[in-house]
């Protein structure tokens, strides 16, 4: 593509710039913060011709007011630009560099400012604005938009930055035979010489990486509920299997929950939301044009209740963002947290109050503690607020900093300022910054007035301080106070406490505990032991309000490893169990250890997410910490254990299903493999009929230890499921397959082929990295890394976490470290923002390598 750009710009006559800092690759502060002083009252009026197969055609007609000082500049990096028109005359000789163009000052005037611009951009399976999905089953072809962060430009000219909201007027030509959605409310619908032509109601004020489109033969399903129209749109082989009241009733329930707590309407004129094929986030939160990950939708076997919670939860945050991020907006992406931390934590106060017996605060802890403590406890961790230079880099600012840490300091700042205040704080802010832009501060000056204190100092604790604390109890005897001693995880931190209000939970052997309320500032806290029977155990994080690793002493750890099944509540097992895993990863408790308890809890554990979290870390734990001998010597027992959970008709399904997966998983042994092999004959796995994904989940497993069937099971479950998803099931199974030819062609194809879509990728990253084929990726671990700028440059928001924690798993050698760390110290030019990224990845190499050193002879 770089080579056309000289005679793209030479045709239209244009002087390239491509010295001013303004002009140059991405969207920089400067020119944002420049933007924002110059230009008001924009909008778009967009029309665009879909109805070829890799390009789309358009025009946009931006219009603005204009402060009187200095050029305007308008981003774009699409395919090709036309003449452009500024009032009604064509623009002479300027600058378009292939990523802005600039107008003149001369050409503009301080009111109704009219840029008129033809354009082309990309359609594509992967890397474009617009994806196109093709559907196997019945050969039809979806496409929709992809604009986040910085995207939009990709699409059309305009200002990409979040600060600048616009109204858009979209008229979209597609096909005949199609549908369309979009932001706006459809207004109408003709026939054109290419095709149909649907205009679309002007949208309210958005930031151009929520503008967002869908076109082709969706099935649409509408429904009035509470007196709100909702609409759903998936792909037409699919529509019988959607749980449609479900998930149209769910949608709707959330809207109306969040209108009354924020004491405010719904924002956008209409509701509709999208099940998106091969999509590459669990959801984003278009407002009137909520976009969702299908197969996370929809089921193709019976769904475990974390599926479903997980779903709930996924529709609660995308719910959430429609105040939270569409209504009112950070001003830029250093703020990233503002809407995903607001949005997650909003979900779990929802389905807390939708549904109690959902123990939404449990699952709150074990999908977002557990990933915020391990990236922040990293030496690659970084503040709540990311400094960003430029939205380029904004990709690298998504993860668990943002998704989990910060949900999970909210919790802690709710707790401190009380309920009352703290929804008072939220309504106050939603009204100062309606259809607006707002800043961290500005959320917690609006909660601060409410609730009668400053928040400065949390804020600088908590949104500002890159990392965590560790609360390392010492309880040296049963009737001796607690000693609560606050250290940072990384020295990066600094030395001095953070400030804290938690619960001290003083556990009795009978299962039931005493909580007491204490604000840590200090060092060092004493803690009294409560009147009464000595405890039997001390846990400094009860409820979950407090975010810091909690470090047992010797006297709690060990009742807990002996113990912790007989618990009652189950969230205070959750975090007992995250607190002995805890110790594992700090090399305190042998994985051995670790993994005896987990072999005898897991037949009797009552929790099915609990379940699911106890076999995830027994397979990491099998898999990774434990010394290759002890893992062949325990294999045999626990592939029997994970059996004969999976095939107990008397535990709920969702318990089975979780042990079945683990055997998957672990299967090694060769009665294991067989069993698994024997599986695929059977039919029938956890007392349900077995399906896809679970079938391919087998197929992949034998792939990945050269089981003799393994190839001719594999083309035996392709002709089987010929639908897309089998097809990108067997890509998947076949990165699995331990051969060096294999692998080369694989990594090649990640970073080669521009038709392989991004999900499909995602997907196989850790077959391609199976822990039982370190020898053969290890020669990958290198060049993985070295292409991370372009990975940057090139995939999705997500993909170079992704991608890096798969490569990263997947070695538990000194070897593989000494890679990594090599790299690291060979490459001083690397990006602040990119060694982050593998520092925050390496932690787990770092941890599992020390693990395995000291307890080789264990």
């Amino acid at each position: 593509m770089l080579f056309l750009l000289p005679v793209l710009t030479y045709a239209l006559g244009f002087a390239v710039d491509t010295v001013s800092p303004v002009m140059g690759k991405g969207i920089s502060r400067e020119l944002a913060v420049e933007r924002v002083a110059q230009i008001r009252r924009v909008r778009y009026d967009l029309s665009l011709d879909v109805t070829s197969r890799d390009s789309a055609t358009g025009h946009v007609t931006v219009r603005f007011d204009w402060s009187g000082h200095g050029d305007v500049v308008l981003d774009f990096r699409g395919r090709s630009l036309g003449p452009v028109g500024v009032g009604g005359r064509t623009l002479e000789p300027s600058g378009w560099n292939g990523d802005h163009l600039r107008i003149p000052a001369n050409r503009l005037t301080t009111r109704d400012n009219r840029i008129d611009l033809d354009f082309g951009s990309a359609i594509a399976p992967a890397g474009a604005s617009i994806i196109r999905f093709h559907d196997a089953t019945d050969g039809a072809d979806y496409l929709y938009t992809l604009l986040v962060p910085a995207d939009a430009n990709a699409l059309f000219p305009c200002f990409d930055q979040p600060d600048l909201k616009a109204r858009v007027t979209l008229t979209l030509v597609t096909p005949l035979g199609w549908t369309a959605l979009a932001n706006g409310a459809l207004l109408g619908t003709d026939s054109t010489a290419r095709g149909a032509r649907f205009r679309f109601v002007q949208s309210e004020p958005l930031s151009t990486y929520l503008i967002a489109f869908a076109a082709g033969p969706w099935s649409r399903v509408a429904r009035v509920i509470a007196g709100r129209q909702i609409e759903m749109y998936v792909r037409a082989s699919r529509a019988r299997e959607v749980e449609t009241d479900s998930l149209l009733e769910t949608n709707a329930r959330a809207v109306a929950w969040l209108e009354r707590y924020f004491a405010r309407p719904y924002p956008f004129g209409k509701f509709a939301f999208l099940l998106a094929p091969a999509f590459p986030f669990g959801g984003m939160e278009h407002p009137g044009a909520i976009f969702y990950n299908e197969e996370s939708f929809i089921y193709r076997e019976r769904p475990t209740l974390t599926q479903r919670l997980g779903r709930e939860g996924t529709i609660y945050h995308e719910v959430a963002h429609q105040w939270f991020g569409d209504l009112v907006t950070m001003r830029w992406f250093d703020d990233l947290w503002l809407k995903e931390g607001f949005a997650t934590y909003m979900a779990a106060k929802m389905q807390d109050a939708l549904d109690p017996s959902s123990r939404a605060w449990k699952t709150f802890y074990l999908r977002n503690k557990p990933a915020a403590y391990a990236v922040d406890a990293s030496e690659g961790t970084t503040p709540v607020w990311q400094q960003l230079t430029n939205l380029d880099q904004a990709k690298s600012n998504y993860g668990a900093i943002v998704y989990n840490k910060a949900p999970s300091v909210l919790k802690q700042l709710n707790y401190l300022v009380g309920e009352p205040a703290f929804r008072a704080g939220l309504r106050s802010y939603l009204s100062a910054h309606a259809y607006a832009n707002a800043t961290w501060r500005d959320l917690l000056a609006a909660i601060g007035r409410a609730a009668h204190r400053p928040l400065d100092a949390w804020g600088r604790e908590y949104i500002l301080r890159p990392g965590m604390p560790v609360f390392e109890q010492r309880w040296p005897a049963p009737d001796s106070a607690l000693t609560l001693v606050q250290r940072p995880a990384r020295s990066l931190s600094g030395p001095a406490p953070w400030t804290a209000r938690i619960q001290v939970l003083f556990g009795r052997d009978s299962g039931e505990g005493v909580r007491v309320p204490v604000t840590l500032r200090a060092g060092k806290t004493r803690v009294p032991i409560p009147p009464g029977k000595p405890p039997a155990y001390i846990f400094a994080n009860g409820e979950d309000y407090g975010y810091g690793i909690v470090t047992l002493d010797p006297r709690s750890a060990a009742w807990v490893e002996d113990h912790v099944g007989s618990v009652r509540d189950d969230f205070e097992r959750a975090m007992l169990w995250g607190a002995l895993w805890d110790l594992v990863r700090q090399s305190r408790l042998p994985p051995v250890r670790y993994a005896a308890v987990a072999m005898r809890e897991i037949s009797h554990e009552r929790d099915e997410q609990l379940v699911s979290s106890i076999a995830t870390r027994l397979i990491r734990t099998t898999d990774a910490y434990l010394s290759p001998a002890t893992r062949d010597s325990l294999l045999p027992e626990i592939e029997r254990i994970l059996v004969a959970g999976a095939q107990d008709a008397a535990r709920p399904y969702g318990i089975r299903k979780s042990q079945l997966d683990a055997f998957i998983a672990l299967a090694g042994t060769p009665d294991g493999l067989t069993r698994l092999d024997r599986m695929l004959d059977s039919g029938m796995a956890a007392g349900d009929p077995l399906r896809p994904p679970t079938r391919w989940s087998i197929v992949t497993s034998l792939i990945a230890h050269e089981f003799p069937t393994a190839e001719s099971r594999l083309d035996q479950e392709a002709r089987r499921d010929s639908t897309t998803e089998g097809r990108r099931r067997a890509f998947v199974a076949a990165a699995a397959r331990p051969a060096a030819d294999n692998k080369a062609a694989y990594f090649s194809r990640y970073l080669g082929d521009g038709a392989l879509n991004e999900d499909w990728v995602t997907a196989s990253l850790r077959p391609f990295n199976a822990l039982s084929q370190e020898s053969l990726t290890l020669r990958f671990l290198e060049p993985a890394l070295d292409t991370l700028p372009w990975i940057q440059r090139n995939r999705r928001i997500f993909f170079l976490g992704s991608w890096l924690q798969a490569f990263l798993d997947g070695h538990t050698t000194p070897e593989a470290l000494a890679t990594v760390d090599s790299f690291l110290s060979g490459h001083p030019e690397l990006p602040r923002d990119l060694r982050q990224k593998i520092l925050q990845s390496a932690d787990e190499l770092k941890r599992t390598v020390a693990i395995r050193g000291r307890n080789q002879e264990r």
